[in-house]
Order: C-alpha cells, then sequence, then structure tokens
C-alpha cells in the first residue's frame, strides 16, 4: 500500500517548514515590508510550483525515485555528480543551521532559568560556544551513527509540533497587548532590497529533494493526483509562512531579530517553544546528515570507482570516519556563525540550484530528447525550451547574485543576533 494524496501532502509540509520560519520576518523587512515581500513570493511560488510539476514529470519518463536519479537519468553522470555535490553542501549547512538555532537559545534561557549567575558571572559553561559543543556531543552525534532513521518519526512528530506552536505563538502574541514596534516599513528603501527576501524563500520553499522520494510512494503516481497534494501542501505552508512572517515584522518593525524567537520577551509560552525549536534540532540534524553522508558516500564511490562488493567492504569504517569529521566540521563552523540569518542567505544560493538549474536542464535535455527521436517540432515544444531556458538564466542569475550577497555581508561583518531582553531588560516567571 503507498501513500495517498492527502498523507502525501502532510510529508511535503513536513518537509517545507522548518528553520526557514524563524527568520522569514527578517526577510519581510529587509525586503521592504509586507506588501512588496508577498509579492515577490507569490511570483517566485508560481516558478517554484513549476519546477516541482516539471521534476515529477521527468521522473515519470525514466521512473526515478530521487532527485539525483532523475538528473542521472535525464542529463547524464556529470549532471548527477554535480548534483550530489550540491546536496552534500545544502544538508552540511542545513546541519549547521540546527546547531546555530540552539545556541541562539541559550542566552534567553539562561536569562530565565538562572538570571543572577549567568549576568553575573557569566560561567564558561553557559557560554554560547560551551552549550552548543556539549548538547550535540550528548544529543545529536549518537544519533547519527545509526544506520537508519526510522526511530526518529516519533521525535520529528513533536518537532513539527514546535514549528506549529511557533506560529500560534507569534499570532497570539501580536493580538496581546505588546510594546511598540520600531519603525515598519511601507515600501523599500531602494527597488534592490527586493532581492533581499530571494534567498530566504529558496531556503524555505526548497523541498525538491524530498520531493521525488514522497511522490515515488504514493499508491497512485500521476500528476493529476500529485496535483492535490502539492496544492494542498503549498495552501498550508504559505498560509504559516506568511501570516509568520507577516504578523512577526508588524509586532516588532525594525526591532525585529534574525531568529524570531529572540524578539520576544520571554516567559513561559517562550521558553516551551525554545525548549520545542531545540527538540526539533536535535531530531532533524541526524535526518539531514544522514542524506548529506549518503549522498557523499555516492560521490565518494563515483569517484574512486567502486563496485558495490568494493564498498561493502569498509563501509562501517567509512560510515563513522564520516559521521565523526561530519559533525566535528559543523559543530566548529557554528560556533563562528553569529546568527542564522547568515547560513540560510548562503543555503539560499545553493538552493536555487535545485529549484531553477536541475529542473531547467532536465526540461531541457527531455524536450532535445524528443526531437532528436523524430518528433515534429510544435509550439508547446518551442514553448518548453523556451521555459527551460528561462529556468537556467533566472537560476544562474539568483545564485550569483545571493551568493555575492552574502560573501560580501560576510566580509563586512555580521552582528551576533542577540536577544531584545537579556540581562538589563528581563521579567521573571
Amino acid at each position: 500500500m503507498g501513500l495517498g494524496w492527502f498523507g502525501s501532502a502532510f510529508l511535503v509540509v513536513n518537509a517545507v517548514l522548518g528553520a526557514g520560519l524563524l527568520n522569514f520576518p527578517m526577510a519581510f523587512h529587509r525586503a521592504g515590508g509586507v506588501l512588496s515581500a508577498v509579492l515577490v513570493q507569490s511570483l517566485f511560488l508560481v516558478v517554484i510550483v513549476t519546477s516541482i510539476l516539471i521534476l515529477v514529470h521527468c521522473s515519470d519518463i525514466k521512473n526515478c525515485n530521487t532527485y539525483q536519479d532523475v538528473v542521472s537519468a535525464i542529463c547524464g553522470p556529470v549532471a548527477q555528480l554535480a548534483c550530489v555535490v550540491m546536496i552534500v553542501i545544502v544538508t552540511f549547512g542545513t546541519c549547521v543551521t540546527f546547531l546555530v538555532i540552539i545556541g541562539d537559545q541559550c542566552v534567553m534561557f539562561f536569562c530565565q532559568v538562572a538570571k543572577s549567575l549567568y549576568c553575573e558571572s557569566s560561567p564558561f559553561y553557559m557560554s554560547r560556544a560551551f552549550v552548543i559543543s556539549v548538547s550535540s556531543v550528548v544529543f545529536i552525534l549518537p544519533l547519527c551513527f545509526c544506520r537508519s532513521i526510522d526511530f526518529l518519526k516519533y521525535a520529528s512528530v513533536l518537532g513539527v509540533f514546535g514549528i506549529l506552536y511557533i506560529v500560534c505563538l507569534v499570532t497570539i502574541k501580536y493580538f496581546l497587548p505588546h510594546r511598540e514596534p520600531g519603525t515598519v516599513l511601507l515600501s523599500p528603501k531602494s527597488w534592490v532590497d527586493v532581492f533581499l527576501i530571494i534567498p530566504e524563500i529558496c531556503f524555505a520553499y526548497q523541498f525538491h529533494i524530498s520531493v521525488i522520494p514522497i511522490y515515488s510512494c504514493m499508491n497512485q503516481r500521476n500528476i493529476k493526483e500529485f496535483s492535490k497534494t502539492l496544492t494542498l501542501a503549498m495552501v498550508v505552508c504559505v498560509i504559516t509562512y506568511t501570516g509568520t512572517a507577516s504578523l512577526g515584522y508588524l509586532q516588532f518593525g525594525e526591532n525585529i531579530t534574525n531568529d524570531i524567537l529572540l524578539s520576544f520577551q520571554p516567559d513561559t509560552a517562550v521558553m516551551v517553544a525554545i525548549v520545542l525549536l531545540a527538540i526539533k534540532a536535535c531530531t532533524t540534524y541526524p535526518v539531514s546528515c544522514y542524506c548529506g553522508k549518503a549522498a557523499f558516500d555516492c560521490f565518494w564511490k563515483t569517484v574512486w570507482r567502486m563496485s558495490a562488493a568494493e564498498s561493502l567492504v569498509k563501509e562501517n569504517t567509512r560510515r563513522i570516519i564520516l559521521t565523526l569529521s561530519w559533525f566535528t566540521a559543523s559543530l566548529l563552523i557554528s560556533v563562528f556563525i553569529p546568527n542564522i540569518g547568515v547560513i540560510i542567505h548562503l543555503l539560499g544560493a545553493f538552493s536555487a540550484v535545485f529549484i531553477f538549474i536541475f529542473p531547467g536542464m532536465c526540461l531541457l535535455k527531455t524536450v532535445q530528447n524528443k526531437l532528436e527521436s523524430g518528433e515534429k517540432q510544435t509550439k508547446k515544444k518551442h514553448f518548453l525550451k523556451a521555459l527551460s531556458i528561462m529556468y537556467l538564466i533566472l537560476g544562474t542569475f539568483i545564485f550569483g547574485l545571493t551568493l555575492a550577497q552574502s560573501i560580501l555581508q560576510n566580509l563586512q561583518g555580521a552582528e551576533p543576533d542577540s536577544a531584545k531582553f537579556t540581562c538589563n531588560d528581563i521579567t521573571t516567571l
């Protein structure tokens, strides 16, 4: 028995809703306010949904079950290798993001539960670096050595609940009495500012890697049935992201932080959100790590041209070394990342490759293959070729632009994302 369209929709929602939600209110501020951000998001959602349908169509042609298999079957082994490398980069960056989230929450947590000790003595064991290191070694690293991640499915439900809890928290807090917000932008200061939300959109709505395996598990594998899944999932996700970002930004204005939770005055409800977010980070890191390691292992075996028998000989040793290397590298980097906005902006550039470039390549190659097989050139094929070229141009532009923006911002120096309510301004529970 496969998945129905309704059940598949919730798997898609689970894949979409994540860390990007925390940074979305700040993205609305950078883009010049709610109106301009919503307009840009609406335009990009049309393109994003179309690229998903392109990938699903291509997976049907070659009967593929994963994103990299689609790229390999349509575009060849070189494109597959590039796809695998990109998957490694994005999953590794996602792992770093979850560790940064854990570190960002520790200030609010310690200020609330041990204010005097934290604010007056600042012991080393309450430092951001120490908290990230110890919590990740104790709670995350042991889970990363497992051969399968099936056991995380129940904990993942709690993680999804945590994200929905944050959505409810932001919504309820907006309608309750709160401090006057900072300046709320009604339009961008410059037309160039509208591009600043693109990395966040790409990061938040990049679930293309997950969507092909989900589609392959449906009991009725066809575009019509999957359209129901995609429609329901996108409606839920768009309402969630847009509602949270709009209400969060309107509540704090220019005082918004890269992590929306750090903008709130900590109380019981916010502390629950922090704990749930930490649980989500601890349970989602191993999933991203597992996917990244699988892609890297594929890359490694391809480069060294290892046979199936050879790859099994030292599988355990390779898995342990890769896990330790992956974890150590992500931990070291996360300690020096000042806020989640930095890593999300960078990952948005690479996410654009999965949303635009690879689907564009697959569509263009599919049309060319049909023409080479003797099919007549039609207006539809002309349109599809033009569409694929547009995707390639748009994807290259977004990748280059956002990557350059991210590098320039990091060179200028990004500020740590400190909580608005710390030692000097905090209430007790």
